[in-house]
């Protein structure tokens, strides 16, 4: 395992310089997902929720968070996003929701923390939404699925 990059020779923590990184497209996928009971799930997919379209509110809740990232984990970097998508399936035999998001940057350092927050806070506004009928939904499994660009070249979950 290589050294940790956010902690310097006096167990300092940093932000760690890109300054010299290359400029390269990257690309991150993550992967997540909330189950909840079938009436809950029923409702989302006829629009029968009380609080508004909940698929559509929790999209631009995704694209938002991964735009703010560097503003909730404190060593991220601020980055010029190119690209932020989030999307959703159902799993109606199980009552889930499968939630996942693509960033994209041109850049000198990734986008994975950008991936992995909207989703999170793509299911979180699920939660939010729908809590008053269902306050046992669970939200599971978030992951990077892929990684594209940089250094480390590219990454896809086995």
């Amino acid at each position: 395992m290589g050294e940790f990059t956010h902690i310097d020779e006096n167990g300092s923590v940093r932000m760690v310089d890109v300054t010299e990184k290359g400029i390269t497209e990257r690309v991150a996928v993550a992967k997540g997902y909330i189950s909840m009971n079938r009436d809950t799930f029923d409702k989302i997919y006829n629009n029968q929720v009380k609080k508004g379209n909940v698929l559509e509110t929790a999209r631009i809740a995704g694209i938002m968070a991964a735009k703010k990232t560097h503003e909730l984990i404190p060593m991220c970097h601020p980055l010029n996003i190119t690209y932020a998508g989030v999307d959703f399936s159902p799993v109606d035999s199980e009552s889930r929701i499968n939630i996942r998001s693509e960033v994209r940057v041109t850049g000198q350092t990734g986008v994975e923390m950008e991936a992995l927050t909207a989703v999170s806070i793509s299911a979180l506004t699920i939660y939010d939404m729908c809590k008053s009928y269902d306050k046992e939904m669970v939200i599971s499994e978030i992951l990077l699925s892929e990684k594209k660009g940089g250094k480390s070249g590219h990454f896809i979950r086995s």
